[in-house]
């Protein structure tokens, strides 16, 4: 089958703790909701507090592994899709595993001794998340893992690349690897823009990444915090899309596409020096559960027609369509089949 290992993900896999909450606790712990950041010392009580909750929901998540789990629900191809990152030797560890093999994603964990299995807060007001990544595991992967032949021969294997950028923080040295060979052997290589904090505090590691996308996605707020810590004086979105996609490329191989999620506003996609804008697909208020994951189920759907060699209208489609499911369900999970035509 052609389809074997055909996109494959790298990043941080995280355990979603799910909890909703109100306005109090937001201040109590100093939380924006629409924002994903790394836990500090002051975060870390809040994960004993929301254990502690009747109504907490665990569900496997972790940017770049809700992307690539929903491609795979999307094709409905066993095995179609590979995803590597670091977890810990621990029973969150293992449910991670259990989740992702019953997905159909095929997943080479680097298993930490010292480190439990990272966590990430998701603290849900009015079906709105805000996301508090402690990384943990998550932390420690190394390269040396990903150069590993069994590891690698799924690099070799893959003919798509996604990573979110949450991954810079970790190893931007395996990211390295992976772009380089995809340039090297003319595959198509994505990245995630992620966070403002990833634009704001990774620029660096970022903007050595960045020759290597044939696809960079993102929502409105990270497009904007990216033109301004490059002091491009803009915040329109379009504009800003089309900047990004018109930055150097290090393979001549694809023209660079930006796709930008702007929530209920329309998808803008850039590429080829023209911009285009597609409606999402709306949702009565009453239905909306909560927002964890609806980026990640976007660049999910994309890549689950990306593969398939469709044109950027269906890809987009099939984004719009993932991520519509996944909102009206809590954190990134879905039913059994898609109904995606």
């Amino acid at each position: 089958m052609a389809y074997e290992g055909i996109l494959l993900g790298m990043g941080n896999p995280l355990l979603d703790i799910s909890l909703v909450v109100d306005e109090e606790f937001l201040k109590k712990y100093d939380i924006k909701l629409n924002n994903a950041i790394l836990a500090e010392e002051k975060h870390l009580p809040m994960y004993q507090e929301m254990a502690s909750k009747p109504n907490v929901e665990y569900i496997a998540g972790g940017a770049t592994q809700n992307s690539i789990k929903v491609a795979q629900w999307m094709l409905q191809i066993p095995g179609a899709t590979g995803y590597i990152g670091c977890i810990g030797k621990d029973k969150f560890g293992e449910e991670m595993k259990k989740n992702s093999k019953a997905a159909g994603v095929n997943v080479q964990y680097l298993e930490d001794e010292t480190a439990p299995t990272g966590t990430c807060a998701v603290c849900v007001v009015g079906g709105e998340r805000s996301l508090i990544a402690n990384l943990s595991a998550a932390n420690c992967y190394k390269s040396e893992h990903l150069k590993k032949p069994e590891n690698w021969a799924l690099v070799e294997k893959a003919k798509y690349f996604y990573i979110a950028g949450f991954f810079l923080t970790v190893s931007p040295e395996s990211i390295q690897l992976v772009a380089e060979h995809a340039a090297a052997k003319s595959k198509v290589f994505s990245m995630n823009l992620s966070a403002p904090f990833i634009c704001e505090f990774f620029k660096d590691a970022q903007e050595k990444a960045l020759p290597y996308m044939d696809f960079v996605f993102g929502n409105e707020t990270e497009a904007r915090t990216f033109s301004k810590v490059h002091g491009w004086e803009t915040d329109d979105v379009a504009e800003i899309a089309l900047k990004i996609s018109q930055w150097p490329k290090a393979s001549g191989t694809y023209k660079r596409t930006t796709v930008i999620t702007q929530g209920a506003d329309p998808v803008i996609v850039a590429e080829d020096g023209k911009v285009k804008q597609f409606p999402v697909i709306l949702l009565p208020k009453e239905k909306l559960v909560d927002t964890n994951g609806a980026g990640d189920a976007f660049v999910g759907g994309f890549l689950s027609q990306l593969v398939q060699g469709k044109s950027i209208e269906d890809c987009v489609r099939a984004g719009c369509y993932a991520s519509n499911v996944i909102i009206q369900r809590s954190g990134c999970t879905y039913p059994e089949k898609p109904e995606f035509k």
